[in-house]
């Protein structure tokens, strides 16, 4: 009886462990597409500057590391990081996904979703929403470069503007940035939640503040320039 209660004991504590370390993975995954979409954010709105402002950025980052390493070498290894990012996202949030379902009862489980905030309760079809968006935006502005109007592809600024002058274009990037947002704010939440500074009403706040903020701030960042350019302000 004893041996069973230990072993018990021993595969619970192993199982706890695992949570807490796919809740960290999660944590900083997430901590680096944080950094790299406030990066990114700041360069779409160069687009501000005219045409020649925003491809030399475009350029510039293209010619980082040089001359250690080769032309668009830099851009590369940080594309290797995110995508790496991204699976260890992605593992992470289904296994714990997995691990929720097989262990909340059913009654549970719709109690809670009538309790929740919407950012949780989309957490998931968001990350896929977000997931797929992903895929389109590097055929249309990276990998492919598909201009919805049959234009010039070589030309960031161009290309730049000519999808967003489409209108179901920039409707499409809207409602992916809403996702974001929306993930971005449960997201903060959470991983403060994870490591720990959560622990009054107070903090709990503050976490959901700064989710809030940073929603706000790159989800509004990055439709500015789509928005403007339908409008014909960026042109």
């Amino acid at each position: 009886m004893t041996a069973v209660a230990t072993s018990t004991l021993v595969r619970g504590a192993r199982a706890s462990r695992s949570t807490i370390t796919l809740k960290i993975m999660m944590a900083g995954s997430g901590a680096l597409f944080i950094l790299y979409v406030l990066a990114h954010m700041y360069g779409n709105l160069k687009a501000f500057s005219g045409e020649s402002a925003f491809n030399e950025y475009a350029e510039h980052l293209r010619e980082l590391g040089e001359p250690m390493l080769p032309y668009s070498g830099f851009l590369w290894l940080f594309r290797a990081a995110l995508i790496i990012a991204l699976v260890v996202h992605v593992y992470a949030a289904v296994v714990l996904w997995k691990r929720a379902q097989a262990a909340r009862p059913v009654k549970y489980e719709v109690s809670k979703r009538r309790n929740s905030s919407l950012s949780s309760r989309t957490m998931r079809w968001g990350g896929l929403t977000l997931l797929l968006f992903l895929v389109w935006h590097l055929l249309n502005f990276t990998i492919v470069k598909v201009n919805p109007t049959g234009g010039e592809t070589n030309n960031p600024y161009q290309l730049m503007v000519d999808t967003f002058g489409v209108w179901w274009m920039t409707l499409i990037y809207l409602a992916a940035m809403a996702a974001l947002g929306l993930h971005l704010h449960h997201g903060t939440f959470s991983a403060a939640q994870t490591l720990g500074w959560t622990n009054t009403a107070a903090s709990r706040t503050r976490a959901r503040t700064a989710g809030w903020v940073l929603a706000v701030v790159v989800a509004g960042g990055f439709s500015l320039v789509p928005l403007f350019t339908l409008f014909g302000v960026i042109d």
